[in-house]
This record gives C-alpha cells, sequence and structure tokens, in this order.
C-alpha cells in the first residue's frame, strides 16, 4: 500500500511539474510576443523610435525631434519639456518607469530646442504657435481622445494647459506638473515667499544686480545657483546628467525672449499670462502636481486641482521644480497611477 501510495504521489508530482513547465514555456512565448509588439513602430528603416515631425508655421515649414518608446493603442504621452527651448534630455528620467508600464509614449524637442530646427524669426515663439505645434505632433504620432494624454513641466505645463484650453476634445487625460495658472502669481510667490527665505544681504545683491540688468554679471548666476536653483529647482547634491545636457543645450534667445533672463520670476514675453479664470473650462481628468520646495505654490497647484472639472492633486513633500528627480518615487508613482486610472475608465 505505501509503495502503490508513493507511485501515485510521484506520478501527480511529475504532471505537475510538466503542467508548470508548459504554463511557463506557454508565459514566456506570450511574453515574448508582446515585447516583441511592444518594439514594433512599423517603420521601414528602424532609427530607434526617432523622427522628425515637419511642422507648419505662419514664416514656413520646419522639423521637430520626436523619440518615440513603444506601442500602445491605448496610451499615448507626449511629454512637454520646459524652458521655454530647454530639451526632452531632462526628461529622460520617465523612460524607465514608462516602459515598466507598458506606455507609449514621446520625447519632444518643442520648435526652436537643440534637436529640433531653429529658426530665429522671432513671431514664432508665442504660446498660441506651440499650441498649433502640438497639435500637428498629436495627428503626426496618431493620437486622439482615446489615448492621447500631455504632461507638461514648467513651461511645458503652460503649454499643456493652453493645448487643453483649445483642442481638450483630442485629450484623453492632462498632466500639469510644477506650473501654476498665473505667471503674475508665479512672480509674487517667488518675490514674496522665496525670497526672504534667502539671507537678506544676498537677496539685495541679486535685486541690485537686476535693477542694472546686469544678468551676465557672473556673480549673479554665483548668488543664484546655491541660493536658489539648489533649493528650488533641483534638489539634488549631484544634478543629473540629462538635467545638465538640457541647460548646456538651451536656447538662450528664445528662453530670455519668453521667460525673461532668470528663473526668478518671469519677465519676457510670458510676464502677464494669466488663465486661471478659464481652467473650469477643462473637462478633461487633470493631475495637478506640486511640490514642498517648487518655485510654484504648492497650495496654488492644489487649488488648481479644484478649479478643473475633474481634477486630481499630487504633492511631493521632497520635491522642488524638479521633482521628477528629486521626489521621483512620489512623483512617478502618482503619474503611473493617474494614467491607469484614466485609461480604466
Amino acid at each position: 500500500m505505501k509503495l502503490n501510495s508513493l507511485k501515485i504521489v510521484s506520478a501527480a508530482l511529475l504532471v505537475a511539474v510538466l503542467v508548470s513547465c508548459g504554463n511557463e514555456e506557454k508565459l514566456n512565448a506570450s511574453n515574448q510576443k508582446s515585447l516583441s509588439e511592444y518594439f514594433n513602430y512599423s517603420e521601414p528603416i528602424e532609427g530607434g523610435g526617432v523622427k522628425l515631425i515637419p511642422i507648419e508655421t505662419p514664416v514656413g515649414t520646419f522639423k521637430v525631434w520626436t523619440k518615440r518608446f513603444g506601442n500602445n493603442p491605448k496610451i499615448k504621452i507626449l511629454l512637454l519639456h520646459g524652458g521655454p527651448a530647454m530639451t526632452h534630455e531632462y526628461m529622460e528620467c520617465f523612460e524607465t518607469f514608462f516602459l515598466r508600464e507598458g506606455f507609449e509614449f514621446y520625447e519632444y524637442d518643442q520648435l526652436g530646442s537643440y534637436y529640433s530646427d531653429q529658426p530665429t524669426d522671432s513671431s514664432l515663439w508665442t504660446t498660441e504657435r506651440f499650441v498649433e505645434e502640438v497639435e500637428q505632433v498629436r495627428k503626426a504620432i496618431g493620437a486622439d481622445q482615446s489615448n492621447f494624454y500631455v504632461l507638461g513641466n514648467s513651461w511645458g505645463g503652460i503649454l499643456a494647459m493652453e493645448y487643453a484650453l483649445k483642442f481638450q476634445n483630442n485629450l484623453k487625460g492632462l498632466i500639469v506638473a510644477n506650473m501654476v495658472a498665473s505667471a503674475p502669481e508665479y512672480g509674487k510667490y517667488a518675490d514674496e515667499v522665496l525670497g526672504k527665505q534667502m539671507p537678506p544681504e544676498v537677496l539685495a545683491e541679486i535685486r541690485a544686480l537686476e535693477v542694472k540688468k546686469d544678468f551676465a554679471n557672473p556673480r549673479y548666476m554665483e548668488l543664484l545657483i546655491p541660493n536658489y536653483y539648489n533649493e528650488h529647482i533641483c534638489r539634488l547634491k549631484e544634478w543629473p546628467d540629462g538635467l545638465n545636457r538640457s541647460i548646456k543645450h538651451a536656447n538662450n534667445n528664445i528662453y530670455t525672449l519668453m521667460q525673461g533672463p532668470s528663473e526668478f520670476g518671469i519677465s519676457g514675453r510670458l510676464a502677464q499670462w494669466d488663465i486661471e479664470n478659464r481652467l473650469h473650462e477643462i473637462a478633461v481628468p487633470t493631475l495637478m502636481i506640486g511640490a514642498k520646495y517648487d518655485t510654484m505654490d504648492p497650495s496654488a497647484m492644489e487649488e488648481q486641482s479644484k478649479m478643473v472639472q475633474k481634477g486630481k492633486f499630487l504633492y511631493c513633500p521632497n520635491g522642488s521644480h524638479l521633482s521628477m528627480w528629486d521626489d521621483q518615487q512620489v512623483f512617478m508613482n502618482g503619474v503611473v497611477s493617474f494614467v491607469h486610472e484614466v485609461s480604466n475608465q
């Protein structure tokens, strides 16, 4: 009896092992097929997902640089970098997080930025013209209201909100990271709150240089970097390589024209930009992201999440203006959860 029982148990174990191996082989085959589909962009010549997209403007047709990751007809995310005229490079941190989730997403250098064409006609550098550019990129990547998300940081957040106000019928979801809806409010917060956190003698010297418009003076950045940038732009002791490359490749002519010569408030063409009283028009699901040490008032970001019709707020307690870097886990987990939640609606 004991021998027969042992034979029965052994046979059962053998069947279980064989079934398990078979299932594992099927699972591996399924995963392999999924990966093959995920990285199939149907391009005659594969270039790692990079494509130059032609953009029509009032002064001619130019090309903008994009890089595609993944193939997911349900989720297509376009990353809008800050500046204006920084680059996609400081947003490379999204790659591992979004690839793990199987999202299709696009890094993108806006017109005038380093990897795209850089025309010199100053009439191109308006929010309205950039909004039309984003719409042309959307069409080129085949996204629509069933799958299209825009994620904008800083100036990219301005662009994302403006895009939603004009083209939200083409959007599935909106993510605004570290950008309030009013440039005057941004300047007021920098002046009345963040400025007062500096040593008085440092702030006085910065203001004196600004009054003289002596922004090229090396002393200006000597003061701003440790007292403002390292506190409120990125709090990592060593700034990420992608961020350093993005700064190195910035188009300072466009940046200064639109933003002004410093991150310490806005003084360029965007100085009076304000759409706070229009946020109620945005009806698509929207995530507003604020951070404790940000150049933007986190309480204002939270309030904005209540002004839109379907808003949520994500708070990064250790983050600054680039909280995708210095409060990365909170930031990325919140963004990923939001995209999945909206996609499943």
